[in-house]
């Protein structure tokens, strides 16, 4: 089947790697490293909000979050992500990328300054006001999510593509361990400051007045990354795929492209006609159905998967720390110690797995490709979980904790060198500009009701299943910490599955992959047109 290409998208694609590339990842991936930071940095904080506001006098230890709160601080932000990745998703297809790429890191800013603002006459006022610009907050980062990968996969040139949105989702990594280094130099300034005792020593002082400065100093960190973002954003130019496939405006792609390139373009209105006359079709329609439909159930599935995993592995990381006695017992350290010390370890996990994860895949995805990646990851995690849930009262025992501790941080290494990277890169190269933005969008959102089922339901499930922890933390009996990595191991073979779903995008124009400028339609998009039917 014959295709057409504008020029001035053809010169997008065979562009090498320059000036114009390094600009945009780094507008688009300092949103998501104050993304992971304001996402990641409330689990480091939540032991510290317990002791500080549910504290019961007379108690052998320190106070926590009710299972509700604690649920409901963790879950409010995915929820306004799932709201925030629909809605923007939406509208950067209808009225374009840019358009709203400064709003949302607003929202970002209000959020995670707001937060750490939070008020109330009562402990559970204070809670719920967080939730409140957590939400909020959520709002905001979810928007990033399709829009950054969308504009910089349409900037792109098609050999470094899967590489350049690989770099963006990258600088998560690098949030997330900014959120525990701004808590390690946090906690242990005030630690230095008021020496408090250990709770079994003096519970009253082992949580000073001042501990309520710490939690929202670390959440309103979070804005300044997103204030230096702001005013790049808004001086981007629009991207010349939506530009010219979406909007038509092939003059105006054209002139916008000719100043990032810094060559001359003809506007070809012509050939845009002749490109996207069988392109005006909505993810409701037969045509989308038959042409991508297996594709957007194989996004939505393997995102939905990965983030029930991932999400889950971070609940699970708090009980692997006490077992192997990273951390000790809540009441043989003051509040702030117990902050650093979480820190401490998740900045561990995040130095040694997660971001050496990402920087494989930036190495590597535009050489084996995407889907190679990806089976790989959801592979090697379903090993190492099973090994792990296998022997896991043996590598608790001492000596051979370090075990434990390296099978468990190569976990998140393939799942940053695997699915938690490509779920984020095939979304933005396989569907057509049209729909671009929105099926992005669906498929994070999709990602983040896994985060959902990971987070609750492993908060209550990896409870030991002997009760023995129900009145110390509030949480019924569940199955246990190794029940629950059986089951995780469960859920990477059903995400190896569904990767089989998706076309594999690399080394190849955004345009080839998603069929847009086909001269010819096939004998049944040509009878049904646009007949709607649902495409799940």
């Amino acid at each position: 089947m014959a295709r057409e290409q504008l020029q001035v998208l053809h010169a997008l694609d065979v562009a090498r790697t320059q000036r114009y590339h390094a600009w945009a990842v780094v507008i688009a991936g300092m949103g998501f490293f104050a993304d992971a930071y304001d996402i990641f940095c409330i689990t480091l904080v939540t032991k510290l909000l317990g002791r500080i506001y549910y504290q019961v006098p007379g108690r052998a230890d320190p106070g926590r979050l009710p299972p509700q709160v604690e649920a409901a601080i963790t879950g409010v932000t995915f929820c306004g992500m799932i709201v925030g990745q629909l809605l923007f998703g939406w509208l950067g297809d209808k009225v374009g990328r840019k358009k709203f790429y400064g709003k949302t890191i607003m929202l970002m800013i209000m959020g995670s300054f707001l937060s750490g603002l939070s008020f109330g006459n009562t402990a559970d006022g204070v809670m719920a006001t967080l939730c409140f610009w957590r939400f909020w907050l959520g709002i905001g980062i979810g928007g990033d999510y399709p829009l950054s990968a969308t504009i910089m996969s349409e900037y792109a040139n098609k050999r470094t593509r899967g590489s350049l949105i690989a770099a963006v989702f990258a600088m998560e990594g690098f949030g997330i361990l900014a959120g525990c280094i701004v808590t390690l130099v946090v906690s242990a300034t005030f630690q230095a400051r008021f020496n408090p005792p250990a709770y079994e020593e003096d519970p009253l002082a082992s949580t000073p007045p001042q501990a309520d400065y710490v939690w929202r100093i670390i959440l309103m960190v979070g804005a300044i990354p997103a204030v230096f973002t702001y005013r790049w954003r808004v001086m981007m130019p629009e991207t010349a795929r939506y530009t010219a496939l979406v909007a038509r405006d092939a003059e105006k792609a054209a002139r916008d492209m000719s100043k990032v390139l810094k060559m001359e373009f003809s506007g070809e209105p012509d050939k845009v006609q002749s490109i996207t006359r069988d392109s005006d079709y909505g993810i409701f329609s037969g045509r989308f159905a038959r042409r991508h439909g297996l594709h957007l159930v194989g996004a939505v599935a393997s995102w939905f998967v990965l983030d029930v995993v991932f999400y889950s592995q971070n609940i699970l990381q708090e009980e692997i720390f006490k077992d192997v006695k990273w951390v000790p017992e809540a009441r043989t350290m003051s509040a702030l110690e117990e902050a650093y010390r979480v820190a401490r370890g998740q900045a561990i996990i995040a130095l040694c797995g997660t971001l050496p994860g990402y920087w494989f895949t930036i190495a590597f995805v535009d050489v084996v490709g995407r889907k190679a990646i990806q089976f790989l990851g959801f592979t090697m995690m379903k090993g190492l979980m099973l090994v792990v849930a296998t022997f896991y009262h043996s590598l608790t025992q001492p000596g051979r904790r370090i075990w434990l501790v390296v099978m468990y941080t190569f976990t998140f290494f393939f799942a940053n060198f695997g699915p938690n990277s490509t779920t984020f890169i095939i979304p933005a190269e396989i569907f057509p500009a049209r729909v671009r933005t929105t099926c992005h969008g669906i498929s994070s959102a999709a990602g983040k009701l896994g985060a959902i089922v990971g987070s609750f339901g492993f908060y209550y499930a990896s409870q030991r299943a002997d009760g023995s922890n129900e009145v110390e933390t509030g949480y019924p009996s569940g199955i246990g910490v190794r029940a629950s990595l059986f089951v995780l191991a469960g859920c990477n073979v059903l995400g190896i599955i569904f990767t089989c779903l998706l076309p594999e995008p690399n080394g190849r124009s955004l345009e080839e992959v998603s069929g847009e400028g086909s001269q010819a339609m096939t004998g049944e998009d040509a009878d049904l047109g646009d007949s709607k039917v649902l495409p799940l």
